[in-house]
């Protein structure tokens, strides 16, 4: 009996996969073309130097870009050698990884309206905010 339910369940589980992969597709090939256009050194410009600022700016480039966890270590690397703010960089990465306005009709879709721009927004506001602890805490300001 609880075989069938575990077969059953895979099954449904990798159908929806099979229905989500084109969508999934396309939004990885929007993500590396959005990446790839955008030059690095463009970000040292749009960067102030002012604390509260650079959070706010670094949640919006990093909810615009999107991206998977382990390209944003380096990017936040070169983004520091470059001169950039810790502030703005944990800001960037946050939200580099927790908001998706590239992939938020799949989200949409697939999770609900309500659901989808509740976790969004709440996750803009939270990396602001975690980039400004992070910082406050390790004393760097």
């Amino acid at each position: 009996m609880e075989k069938n339910k575990v077969i059953g369940a895979a099954k449904k589980t990798f159908f929806s996969f099979l229905e989500m992969l084109p969508l999934l597709l396309s939004i990885l090939l929007l993500v590396s073309l959005f990446i790839t256009a955008v030059p690095k050194s463009l970000y040292a410009k749009i960067f102030t130097k002012n604390a509260a600022l650079d959070s706010v700016i670094g949640a919006i480039l990093g909810s615009v870009s999107a991206g998977q966890p382990v390209t944003s270590y380096i990017i936040g690397g070169e983004l520091l050698k470059a001169g950039i703010s810790l502030i703005a960089v944990t800001s960037f990465i946050l939200s580099w990884v927790t908001v998706g306005l590239i992939q938020l009709p799949a989200e949409c879709y697939y999770l609900g309206k309500k659901f989808c721009f509740l976790r969004n927004f709440l996750s803009f506001i939270f990396a602001i905010v975690i980039s400004l602890f992070v910082v406050f805490c390790l004393r760097i300001i």
